[in-house]
């Protein structure tokens, strides 16, 4: 369900297109939630039919159309209740920590390349939240920036600061993974001394 907050949440930043939004969405709340093309298409239909967005035909090409989503008053108020909700968590779901639990029955140089693999993940992952966190900061991110337009500028710094707090928080935690995989490639080659002691 938080595919149609993360929608009712850019919108709430300008009109926009179906494709628009697409694009949008994998610019900005894409990097704190993932959702294809083929997820966003049809939960905006949901939300339009919901009374939570209302669609405007523009014309476009020639002869053609498309359809420019604007968030209603009901939206608005759906997105507020669900931001005053408590989250609730889901249960853990972590491929990566689970294989790490039974690495003794994966040869070595399997375990070092995944820990690699792990720690290339997440380095890039940091690279852009960092990257995201500069455009925050600077103002120069297209969709943070629209929103921007839309408030005074004595809002401004309470949006960048909420912004920029969850940004750090998505880099912390991505250097924390960082710092585990290292260790683990540590631990991989001193078991490894210690079984070539034996």
């Amino acid at each position: 369900m938080s595919l149609r907050y993360a929608l009712l949440a850019l919108l709430t930043a300008q009109p926009m297109t179906g494709y628009d939004l697409a694009k949008a969405f994998h610019i900005s709340v894409g990097h704190v939630w993932y959702a294809p093309d083929s997820q966003i298409y049809p939960e905006l239909r949901r939300m339009e039919a919901a009374g939570l967005v209302d669609g405007v035909a523009l014309p476009w090409g020639d002869k053609g159309t498309k359809t420019e989503y604007h968030v209603t008053d009901a939206g608005i108020s759906e997105f507020v209740d669900w931001m005053n909700l408590p989250l609730r968590y889901t249960r853990e779901r972590d491929p990566a920590h689970l294989k790490a639990a039974y690495f003794e029955w994966a040869d070595p140089d399997a375990v070092r390349e995944q820990l690699r693999a792990h720690v290339a993940h997440y380095e890039d992952q940091r690279r852009q939240w960092l990257e995201q966190l500069e455009s925050i900061r600077d103002h120069t991110h297209p969709i943070f920036a629209k929103r921007l337009e839309r408030y005074p500028s004595s809002e401004w710094p309470r949006i960048t600061a909420f912004k920029m707090f969850a940004y750090e928080g998505l880099a912390a935690r991505a250097e924390q993974e960082i710092a585990w995989a290292q260790r683990g490639l540590r631990l991989v080659d001193e078991l490894a001394g210690e079984s070539a002691a034996d």
